[in-house]
């Protein structure tokens, strides 16, 4: 045998050439064997020599074992109205552009209020609240949810027509699957009665079944819808029709008497909507003055948009402060 580097030949025995100082045998750095200069592969326990001993692959963390717990749950689901019609005769394309922005929207709100879109089922949107995360006011955030999807659609247009969404809202107990991915999160009787209930509610509405009424109707304004019959449903279900919020969250802030609809200003409040969302998602600051004669409702739309901030899962801080018109030194007050 040669020496690999220099080619003088090998004196008998030895590992280490005599000209050169090169091994003339190589260690296997996984078994120790000593194999001839050249060998690619271990002669005794295969380990690749030109790379080294192969690295074990990482160990795969063990997949979350999904667990079936009973949940009390507030589940959503809304749909456009006359979708059919509107793809009808209309370019894919067209359509596809449509849905985008009515899924993006459908996302967009529901997470502001803290709820998890499920799944899509054609045109129509399913989501839960009390899953994965609970809190003391779900049926209360989807009800918001619900009216704030049902305002935002009704202000998208479709070749200069007004969309119309429809929707209801019912808590209950159902069988939800935690820790899941890509497999139903509630089931029950409970998310059939709520898509079943949605099909009955008219456009540009919400309906509500009794234990969602009985949670929130200290903050939004409820009138009665009479019973349901629902198709494979034996019994009516009693339904309330959901109009506006007309308090803070637990009804804090609710005046005594009945208070009026808010009509007139809805550009104006969505206004100051996409300004406060703006602030927070390009980080820059707005300020935003309202202006006007006395009586044309300036404090209501202050007192909207606070109802509002008070309902969204987003963190917001504010401070209240008033200027009366009289009085010395009243500059500041505020």
């Amino acid at each position: 045998m040669n020496c690999p580097s220099c080619g003088t030949p090998a004196i008998a025995g030895t590992k280490f050439c005599a000209e050169c100082g090169t091994s003339l045998a190589g260690g296997c750095p996984s078994c120790g064997t000593q194999n001839v200069p050249g060998a690619k592969f271990c002669v005794e326990c295969g380990t690749n020599l030109m790379t080294g001993p192969v690295a074990a692959a990482p160990e795969q963390p063990a997949p979350a074992t999904a667990a079936a717990e009973r949940r009390l749950v507030s589940v959503l689901f809304a749909d456009l109205v006359g979708s059919t019609t509107l793809a009808e005769d209309r370019d894919p394309e067209e359509t596809r552009e449509l849905l985008t922005r009515y899924f993006d929207t459908c996302n967009e709100i529901i997470a502001r209020y803290g709820g998890s879109v499920e799944k899509f089922i054609g045109d129509a949107v399913m989501a839960v609240w009390g899953v994965p995360v609970a809190h003391e006011d779900d049926a209360e955030r989807a009800v918001r949810a619900a009216l704030d999807l049902v305002a935002t659609v009704a202000a998208m247009t479709d070749a200069g027509a007004p969309l119309a969404l429809r929707a209801a809202v019912l808590t209950g107990e159902a069988a939800a699957t935690v820790g899941a991915s890509g497999q139903s999160m509630v089931a029950g009787d409970l998310v059939n009665t709520a898509s079943r209930l949605q099909g009955a509610a008219p456009a540009g509405s919400v309906l509500v079944g009794e234990v969602t009424w009985r949670a929130t109707n200290e903050a939004i304004a409820y009138e009665e819808a009479g019973e349901q019959v629902l198709k494979g449903k034996a019994a009516p279900v009693q339904a309330w029709h959901a109009l506006h919020v007309q308090a803070l969250r637990g009804g804090a802030g609710r005046k005594g008497t009945l208070e009026p609809p808010f009509v007139g200003r809805d550009e104006e409040l969505r206004l100051v909507k996409d300004l406060f969302h703006a602030t927070g998602r390009e980080r820059k600051p707005r300020l935003v003055s309202i202006i006007g004669q006395a009586g044309i409702g300036k404090h209501r739309l202050a007192w909207e948009f606070e109802k509002y901030l008070d309902g969204i899962s987003e963190t917001g801080y504010w401070h209240s402060g008033r200027s009366p018109a009289y009085g010395e030194g009243i500059s500041f007050w505020a």
